[in-house]
């Protein structure tokens, strides 16, 4: 599983919004979201650059925890 620091996230909107975009580009991905430590963990078959341009493109800062 690849963490990921993403900043930007406050609710259970940021949440969905992140999952179903990793989702949409890997429907096996698994994707854990921990609002309070602004951690995405995702396990898919994307590279890390895919997976950070998918949260960025969301409009949410992400880079390698």
């Amino acid at each position: 599983m690849q963490v990921f620091n993403v900043q930007g996230m406050s609710c259970g909107h940021c949440v969905k919004a992140i999952t179903q975009a990793l989702q949409a580009k890997d429907p096996a991905a698994s994707v854990r979201v921990d609002l309070a430590a602004k951690e995405v963990g995702v396990e898919s078959a994307l590279t890390t650059e895919q997976v950070i341009a998918v949260i960025t493109e969301e409009g949410y800062d992400a880079k390698v925890a």
